[in-house]
């Protein structure tokens, strides 16, 4: 039995946590004492959101003689409610970093990079891209993007003016197969009601590793309520503190354990029968496939016994509607393996079985802000492209609005896209194998990257222009769904440290001029924020004031059943829309791609509490605490270890048929023996990232470059390795 955590105690970790964070401050020591350098300086206090991670949450900035000074959690923002985690207090460093883009650089024939002005790069870029467009046509273009508010709103925009149907965001290398999975069966993606849940368990999923501190506190209240939670994962991560039980699974498994649970609550009559017959399709159909998926079955493919699949259905089924399997995110079948919208598919059905959808402590989709548009008709807006986003036709599944980035590298050795704009966005080192992307983007006549650091994506640019970082910019006005819709703002702290950078929406604006369709850009973001925030009743100005305001008005409307944004608006067991695709209409097993054999293991991958994908590597004072305590090291499990005379502390070396790593070992328990686990934030190649080049290495590395078939994900858990002792 694993020893529980209650709120008061995590509350108290949480600022022990954040405490350590600002001793290890070093690099922050210059301009925190000049800042402090006079007692009574006027401090100043700016709402804001942080851009540490895609959970953009809340914050207060106080400076003082115009640096920045002390940073706070916002107390209204749903997903901060008060508090920063360890990344949003390193990453408004950022600001001050000496390793920041500048000034635009262009790449010359020798590979170097030389600065030259905006007005040089808008007009060769123009120039180039309307060469492009006139030669192979817009389609042979594309937009990739890890969204944030201004982008969403700016670069939307600027692929569709120039007649491109092709925006892509990163949710290849995240959670593209999980929606995939939920958007046919349920119609969306809802959030877990963590703190009025009786029964709660986490598949691959670690709130105490991908921290969001409203998740973090939710669960701690859930556990304080008495609520028992199971961890699902072949690593012991992270959220083990809070867990009552943790099941060492078979990597790549998962989908097996949740259909033999979906038997389970069948065959004892123990799901939500009137939820079922009022608002289910096909689920007779869903039945008769599941009969053959017995715990018995699932404990030979997963390793967990029968007894506690089934007891831990019947709990489950006992509990409804306050159970719950969290939605996850990347966690285990976010983009991981070839099931893995299969397994999407399984858990999204497993609690609708619960009846828990809009139910307090199951599933709740949402209340959303509902901003307000530009009035097309002062503001134009771009006509719909005619051309299908490429990756359309291959992957019908996949979400239509992000689309499958990793076309764009295929069809540029196909000799089929010739530009990419690449923003906010380090796709060559964290979407697909990094060799490949080296070989596609090499491929193509013009490469742009938006950044603010000089990363992999940008050393494969043609050009690269540099933003603010956002504690120096405006953004748009965003909202944030859920209980209560919320309604936020990031703007700017401090003045531009570097005065040549430029924001999203200016540079878009230029581009969009330089390249012939300056027309759907005449809208300033002023006049964008102002229609956004104008159908709720508040004002830009109370906007900038508060930072983040509850819509009271907006609320989800927990206890009453929702029509499904599916074909038959129900819950739908069966999917008619995956069989017209050439997969089969119910959740089947479907194993994974490779299984490791003769003392191989399979690579995983997840993330740390202190780091945000790859962009925080380059931080100072969160690097120290991975070197501190050596956290870029391979996880691997003891007694494995022990037979190939690897001892912890050991160099050891990595092979898979795409590549070949070293680096130290870290020997555990806490890990299944057919696996081995990497931290996903290493590996920075970059000359220009002199605090993160040259630690730890890049999972992607391994990863060999290869679409999930239904989602295009990345599969990046379906690789090999053989590791041995560098010495022996």
């Amino acid at each position: 039995m694993l020893k529980p955590v209650s709120r008061r105690s995590f509350i108290k970790a949480s600022a022990a946590t954040a405490a350590a964070v600002s001793l290890t401050s070093f690099d922050m020591q210059s301009w925190m004492t000049s800042a402090s350098a006079e007692e009574k300086a006027a401090i100043s206090t700016i709402p804001t959101t942080c851009n540490g991670c895609s959970s953009q949450c809340g914050m207060i900035a106080y400076t003082k003689n115009g640096r920045l000074w002390k940073l706070e959690g916002h107390p209204d923002h749903p997903r901060s409610r008060g508090t920063l985690c360890a990344r949003g207090h390193g990453y408004a460093t950022l600001v001050y970093s000496k390793d920041r883009l500048e000034q635009p650089m262009k790449r010359m024939e020798n590979g170097e990079y030389e600065p030259i002005s905006w007005e040089q790069a808008y007009k060769e870029i123009g120039a180039k891209l309307q060469s492009i467009i006139k030669e192979h046509g817009p389609e042979s273009v594309a937009l990739v993007q890890d969204p944030r508010p201004t982008g969403k709103v700016y670069a939307t925009r600027f692929i569709k003016a120039l007649g491109s149907p092709n925006y892509y965001t990163h949710h290849v290398a995240c959670n593209n197969s999980r929606d995939t999975g939920f958007n046919h069966t349920i119609g969306g993606v809802p959030s877990a009601d963590i703190a009025n849940s009786s029964y709660i368990m986490f598949i691959g999923r670690s709130y105490g590793d991908g921290i969001r501190p409203s998740s973090m506190s939710a669960l701690a209240q859930a556990k304080e309520n008495g609520a028992k939670v199971v961890i699902v994962d072949p690593r012991k991560n992270n959220t083990a503190p809070f867990a009552d039980q943790w099941l060492p699974i078979r990597p790549g498994t998962d989908l097996a354990l949740v259909l033999a649970m979906s038997h389970v609550l069948i065959e004892k009559d123990l799901y939500d029968e009137g939820f079922i017959e009022d608002h289910a399709t096909g689920f007779e159909e869903f039945k008769k496939e599941v009969e053959q998926y017995t715990p018995e079955w699932a404990e030979e493919v997963t390793g967990i016994d029968a007894q506690t699949i089934e007891t831990i259905a019947t709990d489950m089924g006992e509990a409804k509607p306050k159970a719950v399997i969290e939605q996850s995110w990347r966690g285990a079948f976010g983009c991981n393996y070839k099931n893995s919208t299969e397994t999407g598919r399984a858990v999204a059905l497993f609690n609708a079985m619960l009846g828990n959808i809009q139910q307090e402590g199951g599933y709740i989709f949402g209340a959303s802000a509902g901003l307000g548009d530009l009035d097309p008709n002062q503001f134009p807006a771009p006509p719909e492209p005619d051309a299908v986003k490429d990756g359309e036709e291959d992957f019908p599944l996949a979400p239509r609005g992000r689309g499958v980035a990793n076309i764009v590298p295929l069809r540029a050795k196909e000799g089929k896209m010739k530009a990419a704009f690449y923003h906010h966005s380090n796709a060559a080192l964290g979407y697909g194998n990094p060799e490949y992307y080296k070989e596609a983007l090499n491929e193509m006549d013009l490469i742009v990257t938006i950044d603010v650091q000089m990363s992999e994506t940008a050393l494969l640019s043609h050009y690269v222009l540099p933003e603010p970082s956002y504690m120096e910019r405006d953004d748009a006005v965003d909202g944030v769904g859920g209980g209560t819709a919320t309604v936020v703002l990031r703007q700017k702290a401090v003045d531009r440290v570097h005065p040549n950078t430029k924001p999203a929406d200016e540079i878009f604006t230029e581009l969009a001029k330089a390249s012939g369709v300056g027309e759907y850009f005449t809208f300033t973001l002023e006049d964008y924020n102002k229609a956004a925030v104008e159908p709720l009743g508040i004002t830009m100005d109370e906007l900038r004031e508060k930072g983040s305001i509850p819509l009271e008005d907006k609320k989800a409307d927990i206890g009453t059943v929702p029509e499904f944004n599916t074909p038959s608006g129900k819950v739908e067991f069966a999917s008619q829309t995956f069989e017209d695709a050439g997969f089969n209409a119910v959740p089947t097993w479907i194993p994974p791609l490779v299984e490791p054999k003769n003392g191989s293991y399979r690579l995983t991958t997840g993330k740390q509490a202190i780091h945000s994908h790859t962009q925080t590597a380059n931080i100072p004072m969160l690097m120290q605490i991975t070197k501190d305590y050596d956290l870029e090291r391979l996880w691997m499990n003891r007694q494995e270890a022990k037979k190939k005379g690897i001892q912890d502390g050991d160099l050891v070396e990595v092979s898979s048929e795409s590549a070949s790593s070293t680096v130290k070992v870290k020997l555990t328990d806490r890990l299944h023996p057919e696996t081995v686990y990497i931290p996903s934030h290493y590996g920075i190649t970059s000359k220009y990232l002199t605090t993160a080049k040259g630690v730890g290495f890049s999972y992607m590395e391994h990863v060999p470059f290869h679409f999930q078939p239904m989602s295009g994900c990345s599969m990046i858990h379906e690789v090999i390795v053989d590791v041995r002792k560098v010495d022996a």
